[in-house]
């Protein structure tokens, strides 16, 4: 039997193939150049952290998490394509050993929850929006006080 692919489908699995990329060469190893290569020109970024805007605030977020969690590593838990578009569920895990958010270094593991949706152009990423469980994050970093564990309902 022939299986036969739509363009739309090979474009879809194409885009995935690049956000999997930037997962394993940014976040994960922290080459700056390599993550750098897979973004357009005029890259957008949207994240709920104070950076610049552009390639410069990624190559800012990337750094930060870099320098205050030791041993990161960024797990992509699912991705989901449709278009132009991708969106990844992650699970990013270190070792506080840096500032973060005004925080000294705990020494404390950390496992951080995210989804972000990143917009394909030409083969390079052109948009990307952001959000991550930063309530637990400051939680598990004694920022916050932890959950009374009751819940909203």
């Amino acid at each position: 039997m022939v299986a036969f692919v739509s363009a739309d489908a090979v474009d879809e699995n194409e885009n995935k193939a690049l956000v999997r990329r930037f997962f394993e060469v940014g976040p994960s190893r922290g080459d700056l150049k390599a993550a750098r290569d897979l973004l357009a020109e005029d890259f957008a970024l949207h994240v709920p952290l104070p950076c610049s805007p552009g390639i410069q605030g990624i190559i800012e977020v990337i750094s930060a998490c870099r320098a205050a969690f030791e041993h990161i590593d960024v797990t992509l838990e699912d991705m989901v394509a449709e278009g132009d578009r991708v969106a990844a569920r992650f699970v990013a895990r270190g070792i506080h050993r840096g500032a973060f958010m005004g925080q000294s270094a705990t020494g404390r593991s950390i496992t951080m929850t995210g989804i972000e949706i990143f917009r394909i152009e030409n083969g390079r990423i052109a948009e990307l929006w952001g959000e991550a469980n930063l309530l637990g994050l400051m939680r598990q970093l004694g920022i916050m006080p932890p959950s009374d564990g009751r819940g909203q309902r």
